[in-house]
């Protein structure tokens, strides 16, 4: 489970890091990231509005872009998902 953290914390930093901080993710890097990373987990990720619906879904503060721990939703919900569990 460790390495599966790191490489979370990796790409996060990776692709929040493309166009300012690598402490958030705006946007565009959110949907590069989805759009890459989990086509095959987020339902159209190739759609910008559905991912624009999405990244506003997980923005609980409001600020425009995505925190690690926002983010982190994401992955604990996909993970939940595929796992078969209830939510």
């Amino acid at each position: 489970m460790e390495s599966a953290i790191s490489v979370l914390v990796s790409k996060f930093k990776v692709y929040a890091g493309s166009d300012g901080s690598s402490d958030t993710l705006s946007r565009d890097e959110f949907h590069r990231l989805v759009k890459s990373e989990l086509p095959n987990f987020v339902t159209n990720a190739g759609d910008p509005t559905a991912v624009n619906q999405l990244m506003s879904s997980l923005d609980k503060n409001n600020d425009g872009e995505l925190n690690f721990l926002e983010f982190w939703q994401l992955i604990g919900h996909l993970a939940s998902r595929h796992g078969g569990f209830s939510q």
